[in-house]
């Protein structure tokens, strides 16, 4: 009888533990989806740095373009 009062306790803590392992990883997934989200923004922040530059130069180019078809058609 000892033996199987000894094994349902191991079983009860063997449970526990899976359960807290469940609650674990659902937080962890929570951080992971944290992290992705937070590389996405630092990537866009660099490419919106490294496009600063080049912004002003299409839209000169669209306007060089609507201006040359304006005079052209003149």
């Amino acid at each position: 009888m000892k033996y199987i009062v000894a094994l349902q306790n191991k079983a009860d803590m063997l449970k526990a533990k899976a359960l807290g392992m469940v609650a674990k990883k659902e937080g962890q997934t929570t951080i992971e989806y944290v992290m992705i989200i937070g590389v996405i923004v630092v990537v866009a922040g660099l490419a919106m740095v490294a496009m600063r530059s080049l912004v002003p130069d299409v839209f000169e180019s669209i306007k060089a373009k609507i201006l040359g078809g304006i005079n052209n058609a003149n």
